[in-house]
């Protein structure tokens, strides 16, 4: 008997603004409408922990303005290994794809990139947090800062939105840029500065081949 088909994982991540959770929403859409089980979920966040975690760390300023980038990393971390361990996983093993906006590369980008923990570090310590799970795709939804930030609405104080200057922001743009090029094998750059029907189909174009297979890839 051949062994039950494991998941497809599918990560999403850019800058601020970039679209990223409006993608994967509509990723995860396409992929049941073609029959393909498939969990939605998203960082921080995804368990009750991991919404907790976000809280804290985004939006209750009396804690999140004062992190030290070393703690920041490991509640990130945490929710994380909450994450990998309760969500994806089990999803993955009964062979439902995950498509998640936000993952691992996340941390390398702020904590390693803008906030200047060495990335060694982060990246021992994001091997330990996932049980050593790696996407299988990562898209990189990349928009330039300015037009990232001219989208963001709005709403309760953030951290990052409300503290870090265009500089920041900058910065953590470059990192992705740079994780990307480290790892074509994983990363597909997709243009988020246009339409949002354009950037999903520039999706479904990358990761069809991965879920169907090259045959059925238009």
């Amino acid at each position: 008997m051949n062994a039950p088909r494991r998941g497809r994982f599918i990560t999403l991540e850019g800058p601020d603004g970039s679209g990223k959770t409006t993608a994967a929403r509509h990723l995860a859409e396409w992929l049941r409408s073609r029959a393909e089980p498939t969990v939605l979920t998203g960082e921080p966040g995804g368990t009750p922990l991991g919404e907790e975690v976000r809280r804290l760390v985004l939006h209750e300023r009396h804690v999140s303005d004062d992190l030290d980038p070393r703690a920041d990393a490991l509640l990130f971390a945490a929710a994380r290994a909450q994450h990998t361990a309760r969500v994806i996983l089990p999803a993955l093993e009964r062979g439902d794809n995950v498509v998640c906006a936000r993952y691992l590369d996340s941390s390398l980008a702020y904590q390693g990139g803008a906030y200047g923990i060495e990335a060694g570090a982060i990246r021992q310590l994001q091997r330990f947090a996932t049980y050593d799970t790696l996407p299988d795709m990562t898209i990189l939804v990349d928009v330039p800062v300015e037009v990232g930030l001219a989208r963001k609405r709005r709403g309760p104080w953030n951290r990052f939105e409300d503290t870090e200057g265009d500089r920041f922001f900058e910065t953590v743009r470059a990192a992705y840029l740079a994780l990307a090029e480290t790892e074509p094998e994983r990363y597909r750059v997709v243009d988020g500065s246009g339409t949002v029907e354009g950037t999903d189909a520039a999706i479904r174009s990358a990761v069809e081949p991965l879920v169907f297979g090259a045959a059925e890839a238009r």
